[in-house]
């Protein structure tokens, strides 16, 4: 049943290594349960609520996207997402966090419907080999970045934007994990990633404790490692509370674009980028089960909007398990299971701090960076746009605007030196709408 399900040996993978990825994935990713409904409960949800929908989200569309699609990727409502649906339509806009679920849920149907059609699938085709290279090392070189950041390695400064911390007890604790992971991964250890977390998260414990203090990064409380309880009752107050008739105003239709045109970018270069990076093609070169991802990914945006939480998307962490092994669906079904017992085991999740899946994240950041090889560096028409786009990635903290810029470069470059013949008509017509979503 496994094996017909699946593919395993086709795959050259075992259900051991498949289990293994999946535990690693979910541990990557399972800080959106809390991190989610910490930023939409901003816009006025009970936080609780949506806790439980981010559960419940992220569970299906992952099992699905296993199942459906067979394919090693995990889904949640995606961070920046989030951010646009609480700061940008609830409160900057003042539109009804219920009329913006709603808004949610048609740009999941739009997505459904585009990707049963096939038209999302020839967006990929689109896609120019130079900047799919591009984009896989730009998402490996964003992931290592949010993991410096995560880890308070890097923060802000007013003089040059972003600079070194310092050496403190987070800090090191956290190069400790790093080295310790990197030592585990060089010597090819099965689950060396797992062993980086748990081992970070113990050498953590006497921060606030022992040494240090963890206040200022640590929302106030001084440890690292803290103990919230087990149990947390599930919330089911936001579950289909969705406006389906009031989101469907003309002056909601800009928000369900930017929904749309944001979710579907950021799916379509996380699935380019984690197959560029893992060999994860069909035998002409493309995404493997490309169209059936992007339905489930439809299908994860449109629950989104009936369960109560901003649009869900493919995550750029599924490289975590990919790296450690995982190549089926499989993966993605243990991690979306092992979301569901958080529904009632919530509080858990606290034991993790960030720091411990920094190393993580930083190391596959070093996975994702082999397609860069794959750039024709000596061709300037290529190599131009393929660099915009993979440095803009982690610049403007923004998988979207790298990409926006990679194809309008590629488009201008191209055109201007007279190989037109590389700008398809589908091109084109994708940079009209990366014009529309910068003016939107």
């Amino acid at each position: 049943m496994m094996e017909k399900l699946f593919r395993l040996q086709a795959n050259n993978t075992t259900v051991k290594v498949e289990i293994i990825a999946g535990i690693t994935t979910f541990l990557a990713t399972m800080y959106i349960i809390v991190v989610n409904p910490s930023i939409i409960s901003q816009a006025g949800l009970e936080f609780s609520g949506v806790l439980t929908a981010t559960v419940l989200v992220s569970a299906f569309s992952s099992i699905a996207m296993g199942i459906y699609a067979n394919n090693p990727i995990v889904l949640a409502p995606g961070m920046g997402l989030n951010a646009f649906f609480a700061y940008s339509v609830v409160m900057g806009m003042g539109v009804d966090w219920r009329v913006a679920l709603g808004a949610v849920f048609w740009s999941g149907i739009v997505f459904l419907i585009l990707s049963i059609l096939n038209i999302r699938t020839l967006i990929v085709k689109a896609i120019p080999k130079q900047l799919r290279y591009a984009i896989a090392a730009g998402i490996g070189l964003f992931i290592a970045f949010i993991g410096f950041v995560n880890a308070d390695f890097i923060v802000d400064n007013p003089a040059t934007l972003v600079t070194f911390s310092q050496l403190n007890p987070i800090t090191i604790t956290f190069l400790a994990g790093l080295a310790i992971t990197a030592i585990l991964v060089v010597k090819r250890v099965r689950a060396a990633l797992i062993f980086g977390i748990v081992l970070t998260t113990l050498m953590a414990i006497p921060i606030g404790r022992l040494w240090g203090n963890a206040a200022e990064l640590n929302f106030g409380v001084p440890t690292l490692v803290t103990w919230k309880g087990l149990f947390a009752a599930p919330d089911f107050s936001v579950l289909f509370a969705l406006d389906l008739t009031g989101s469907l105003s003309l002056a909601l239709w800009p928000v369900i674009f930017a929904f749309l045109f944001t979710d579907m970018f950021d799916s379509l270069s996380t699935f380019i980028g984690v197959a560029e990076a893992a060999n994860l093609v069909d035998q002409e070169g493309e995404p493997r089960h490309i169209k059936e991802s992007l339905i489930v990914d439809g299908f994860s945006t449109t629950i989104s909007g009936l369960f109560g939480t901003s649009p869900g998307t493919a995550y750029i962490e599924s490289a975590t398990g990919i790296e450690e092994g995982g190549r089926t669906g499989l993966s993605a079904v243990v991690a979306g299971l092992l979301f569901l017992p958080f529904i009632f085991l919530s509080p858990l999740l606290s034991v993790i701090p960030d720091i411990a899946t920094a190393p993580a994240l930083i190391l596959v950041g070093v996975f994702m960076m082999k397609p860069v090889l794959k750039i024709n560096w000596m061709h300037f028409d290529d190599a131009i746009p393929a660099f915009l786009g993979m440095l803009l990635i982690p610049l403007t903290y923004s998988i979207t605007q790298g990409i926006i810029w990679g194809f309008l470069s590629w488009t201008v470059i191209k055109l201007a030196v007279g190989k037109k013949h590389e700008v398809t008509p589908t091109l084109l017509v994708i940079d009209a709408f990366a014009i529309l979503a910068l003016i939107v």
